[in-house]
């Protein structure tokens, strides 16, 4: 169900990048913008293992310097069928986590140290399946997409801002509506399904976590107090890579009326029913 509401997103995406760019700039236009923005995101992706490090100030861990949390992961991976990925250690006191990497071979799960003082081992567990999940469905991949979609369309209607302030339209092969339109609609409308993938993605993670420990409790319970202490405890941290921890990272700095729509997480209350509902499906398969 997850992965075809993704499908759907990612089709959406797929035919606003189509009108937009026959809107600003033709075929030619749509397909510059693609290129453009596809360079920028891919380069974010090859080489995020390190950039997103980088941005929390991580450090990677062997199992020597934590050998508790080194052999959970390695446990928890072998249950998700991947190979081991690269474990570290942010310095934040904001307990969160997140997972990072280009593909199953090249992977990283990072727990900051506010985490590792608040959780018990079962939540732990809950949240470092959690982030296995998002290896093993390869979440990091369709984000970027995602944001090489979206970010052509922003380029687009850069396009069409220009097109329409120097009177794109006036020798009739140029809607002047349509300029606006996708000038100010089209950027708007891309960032609201680009962040409706990461929500999708998110509750994926969540049901398939759930199934790799067998316990939906666990995770339940840690994501209560992860996106409490969240609320309280500040994190400086790029937004660029806050999409990728379990709870909004800059849940501290607050949010508007329009917050949920323009939310890279699901509410955690949601997340939390859903996945205490498990309990009682008959489609839920623990190990």
């Amino acid at each position: 169900m997850q992965t075809t509401k993704v499908l759907l997103l990612m089709a959406a995406l797929t035919a606003l990048l189509v009108v937009v760019g026959g809107a600003a700039g033709g075929r030619e236009g749509a397909i510059i913008a693609f290129a453009f923005a596809g360079i920028a995101n891919f380069a974010m992706y090859w080489w995020s293992d390190k950039m997103v490090l980088r941005m929390y100030r991580a450090r990677i861990i062997g199992p020597e310097e934590a050998p508790g949390l080194y052999q959970m992961v390695d446990r928890l991976r072998q249950n998700a069928g991947l190979p081991m990925p690269t474990v570290a250690i942010a310095p934040s006191k904001q307990p969160n986590a997140f997972a990072t990497g280009r593909g199953h071979d090249h992977a990283v799960v990072c727990v900051t140290e506010g985490l590792l003082e608040l959780i018990d081992k079962d939540e732990m567990e809950g949240v470092i399946a959690h982030e296995l999940a998002h290896i093993k469905h390869r979440h990091m991949l369709v984000g970027t997409v995602a944001a090489t979609m979206a970010g052509a369309v922003g380029f687009l209607a850069s396009m069409a801002r220009w097109g329409a302030i120097f009177g794109g339209g006036r020798d009739g092969d140029r809607n002047p509506i349509a300029l606006i339109v996708a000038a100010i609609v089209a950027p708007l409308a891309a960032m609201v399904i680009q962040f409706a993938v990461s929500r999708q993605n998110e509750f994926q993670a969540d049901r398939t976590g759930a199934q790799i420990t067998g316990r939906p409790d666990s995770l339940a319970d840690a994501l209560r107090k992860l996106d409490a202490h969240a609320q309280r405890i500040p994190m400086q941290v790029n937004p660029a890579a806050a999409q990728l921890a379990i709870v909004n990272p800059l849940a501290a700095l607050g949010g508007g009326g329009m917050r949920r729509l323009f939310s890279t997480h699901p509410p955690t209350e949601e997340r939390v029913r859903r996945l205490l509902a498990l309990r009682e499906d008959p489609g839920f398969r623990a190990p």
